[in-house]
């Protein structure tokens, strides 16, 4: 017979969920700030100046660095709530601009052939996921293993 009891049993204590989102929001972000910079700093801003958007040049260069300072303040667990003001504010904004024409899904498989899968422009789904992992740890907290514990408990003192 099964123990049901036993299946809901968990681990660890429900505040260590907090760092595989940390891990993987942060390193998310950071890889979005490096891609955009390893095509050049100005080919961001020129994209955004292509798609219409006001001041360009600030736009795309506060994006870079909120994309790379707040993934790494995230993945680090520090100054998480202050982090999350413009990482939200950059996904909103890529959510409205970019991909709502394109639908929920994150991906679109149009055909397969010899050469591998075809896939579409991706839809708003995967900004909606990072919403919600960066609203859950501005709920809950980051977790262990986290500067902002750490400070915490230093200020506790």
């Amino acid at each position: 017979m099964i123990d049901i009891r036993k299946l809901l049993t968990y681990p660890l204590p429900g505040d260590w969920a907090a760092l595989p989102l940390r891990l993987i929001v942060g390193f998310g972000f950071m890889q979005h700030g490096f891609a955009k910079l390893a095509r050049g700093a100005d080919a961001f801003p020129a994209i955004l100046q292509a798609m219409g958007m006001p001041f360009p040049h600030l736009l795309g260069y506060a994006t870079i660095a909120v994309e790379l300072l707040g993934g790494l303040c995230i993945l680090i667990g520090a100054l998480v709530p202050l982090a999350a003001i413009p990482m939200i504010t950059v996904l909103v904004v890529a959510t409205v601009t970019v991909h709502w024409p394109n639908g929920f899904s994150a991906i679109k498989l149009m055909s397969y052939d010899a050469a591998g899968a075809h896939f579409g422009q991706p839809g708003y789904e995967t900004d909606l996921l990072y919403i919600a992992a960066i609203l859950a740890l501005c709920l809950t907290g980051p977790g262990p293993f986290s500067v902002d514990r750490l400070l915490t408990r230093i200020w506790r003192r």
